[in-house]
């Protein structure tokens, strides 16, 4: 039932002008990217239309490029380098406005962050630099020939968005990968002409980008700016106090929006592990408005309908502002006006979706896994098919597999048991989740457990260790096995592809299962030997540290946590252990654990080295729990599924992942779902 206006939520809903446009509300999706851009459009357009039903007033794409001399490749931004990329942009105009919203598109040239490895095309910046990778390429300072040039391009793609159908068009100063904000930078632009030297030159670029952008379509496009309002490095970079708001007074009123953020990326989109707060951007933001009289969005994990109603009351924005919360659940908005508040599926801000992009793959989600799949495979966040027959389902597993294939076997109204051999549901993510800093992530248990408490079709045991033969006497025929995994206790990973033979089998050597279940190693130094090199080492060393244990930290890669690059939290998780005091050893291999040693050689010349330890505590890789799957696979049930962690140990993500599809592939003839994994987006030579 929708709200009446004399609800706690009510202003949320309130429409909002936005130049020559109108927001039917004040949920934003600010610009983010999917993996999909120029390559995937049809898939792009779907995840953004999915926003607009969800109840978003404005749906915004990623970065677009404006010109081949910004080419991302191989990254699938948006492209909008010419007219031809017009109909794929208009797909996802057509989608977000089929449900009411305001499409917006965020053109960009992003200076030396864009390497130009497709187009082999001159890197331009305001000074001479080196490209911001490790790619060995320099940038050339750009003439008032090249500026004037970057200045036209950015005007035509503003007409060929307005063209596309877009609504509001960005003018893009943030994240520290943009020429408008590079020109800003002190420490970036070091010119001594009218574009150099002073805050007002330095300006001068972005000013002239928003007054060619009002110029070229402001008569029926808002004009939005993007600015990173503090870079968190000090002196030493754009501060919110200082230039940050100095800025704000110069252009105070030329955009029709600010979109106010912080820089760079891994500032912006910090995960929970690092900023456990929501809002934790408002301290930046907080005085825009009391300088400009243009609406004001602005982001920080915004998951709580109280910190959001508290924002705008509090006057720091006019719009709430959301990119990761708006991919765990596309439809936040439209559970805030119903009433239906305790289903929101809240982001847990692991980053997984940013390490898809960071990975050039489509995006995906831990807390959503139709992100991505809304036209590749026809999923919708909220509808599922309904059952085909009145079979029931037992589900042996309560962790994240389970409790998803659960969940949404139950929605299609199917009859649903769900065993758990624990005392708790939540299996590795309830583990996890009381480790440092990974608290958010208990979201994940929270969220589907209270969505099947509420069902009158789904039965839930916890202390319910089965077995092939209590499994055969329930007489429930479709069976769903997630018995998870256990962490090796032989050093056996990615860098050993054996079981060392050194290792002695003692409570001297340690899993991240002992550590979480509540087993700490005996006094004494703790070796802990990372070749997982995901995040979980440098908590479990992270916890023991705090405990008083001094840690050696072994692994064979060059950084901690090295997957955590794609997450943006690697420099903050190996920051961290240093500050804790922890003894870090990279690039070397463990080969043997003996006696009151540890011995260790280089990753790459093999020289040895021995290392004192009362323990070691080995990260390495799992071993699948399918000793029950297998004993069920002889007594003819009409479905045996192995899924999560069981059948292909991963990231929770995957787990959810398979769990989700187990359950929408239930009843579902294999050589059907078999057939085609996925629409694809194939290329028609013909019409090329």
């Amino acid at each position: 039932m929708i709200m009446s206006d004399a609800n706690p939520y009510a202003l949320l809903f309130e429409p909002i002008q936005i130049g020559p446009v109108t927001a039917r509300n004040r949920f934003y999706q600010v610009p983010h990217c999917t993996g999909l851009g120029h390559l995937r459009p049809r898939a792009d357009a779907a995840v953004r239309g999915m926003k607009a039903e969800g109840g978003w007033a404005v749906v915004s794409n990623q970065e677009t490029e404006i010109h081949p001399t910004s080419d991302l490749s191989p990254y699938a931004e948006g492209r909008l380098w010419d007219g031809r990329d017009v109909p794929a942009l208009r797909l996802m105009t057509d989608a977000v406005h089929a449900h009411g919203a305001l499409a917006a598109i965020q053109l960009v040239h992003n200076g030396n962050h864009a390497q130009n490895l497709l187009t082999r095309a001159p890197v331009l910046a305001p000074s001479e630099m080196s490209v911001d990778t490790t790619h060995p390429k320099q940038a050339q300072a750009m003439d008032k020939a090249d500026i004037w040039e970057f200045r036209r391009w950015h005007r035509e793609a503003a007409l060929r968005a307005k063209d596309a159908g877009f609504d509001i068009i960005y003018v893009y100063a943030g994240h520290n990968m943009t020429l408008a904000q590079h020109f800003m930078l002190p420490h970036m632009n070091q010119r001594s002409d009218e574009y150099g030297g002073s805050l007002e030159n330095r300006v001068r670029l972005t000013r002239e980008l928003l007054e060619d952008t009002h110029e070229a379509v402001g008569d029926s496009c808002a004009v939005a700016l993007r600015f990173a309002i503090d870079e968190m490095v000090g002196a030493d970079g754009m501060q919110a106090a200082e230039e940050g708001r100095a800025v704000v007074e110069l252009l105070a009123d030329l955009p029709d929006l600010w979109d106010v953020n912080v820089a760079d990326w891994s500032n912006d989109s910090a995960t929970t592990r690092f900023q456990p707060e929501d809002g934790y951007q408002n301290a930046f933001l907080s005085h825009v408005k009391q300088i400009t009289r243009k609406p004001v969005v602005g982001v920080g994990r915004l998951t709580s309908p109280d910190m959001m109603l508290s924002m705008v009351k509090k006057g720091i924005v006019d719009l709430i502002g959301a990119a990761r919360p708006s991919i765990a659940d596309p439809f936040i908005p439209k559970k805030i006006e119903e009433g239906r508040i305790d289903e929101i599926r809240e982001c847990i801000g692991c980053n997984i979706c940013v390490s898809s992009d960071n990975l050039g793959i489509p995006i995906r989600c831990t807390q959503n896994p139709t992100m991505g799949e809304e036209w590749r495979r026809g999923w919708h966040p909220e509808i599922i098919a309904p059952k085909k027959s009145e079979a029931e389902a037992l589900v042996i597993g309560g962790g994240p597999a389970g409790l998803e294939c659960a969940m949404q076997i139950a929605r299609r109204g199917y009859q649903v048991t769900l065993a758990e051999a624990s005392a708790e549901f939540g299996g590795r993510v309830a583990k996890e989740s009381r480790l440092p800093g990974l608290a958010a992530w208990s979201r994940v248990v929270d969220y589907r457990l209270n969505d099947l408490k509420q069902r009158g079709n789904v039965q839930l045991f916890t202390d319910s260790r089965l077995d092939g033969d209590q499994v055969a006497e329930l007489g429930v025929e479709h069976v769903f096995v997630a018995t998870g995994s256990r962490w090796r206790t032989d050093g056996m990973g990615r860098n050993t592809q054996r079981r060392m033979p050194h290792i002695e089998q003692s409570a001297r050597v340690l899993t991240p299962d002992d550590i979480m279940n509540g087993i700490l190693p005996p006094n004494g130094p703790v070796m802990i030997y990372d070749d997982d090199h995901i995040y979980l080492a440098g908590v479990i060393a992270e916890k023991l540290a705090a405990a008083g244990y001094p840690v050696v930290f072994v692994t064979p890669e060059s950084l901690v946590s090295a997957y955590a690059v794609h997450t943006l939290e690697q420099p903050r998780i190996q920051a961290r252990l240093i500050e804790l005091g922890i003894d870090i050893r990279c690039n070397q291999v463990l080969t043997a654990v003996e006696g009151d040693m540890a011995r260790i050689g280089c990753a790459f010349t093999g020289r040895e080295a021995s290392i004192p330890c009362a323990s070691a505590v080995l990260v390495t890789e799992r071993h699948r729990e399918t000793a029950l799957y297998d004993s069920l696979r002889g007594i003819g049930l009409k479905t045996l599924e192995l899924i999560g962690d069981a059948a292909s140990p991963g990231l929770i993500v995957d787990a959810v992942f398979a769990g989700h599809r187990a359950a929408r592939d239930f009843e579902r003839p294999k050589a059907e779902a078999d057939k085609d994994w996925f629409r694809r987006e194939i290329v028609d030579l013909e019409e090329t």
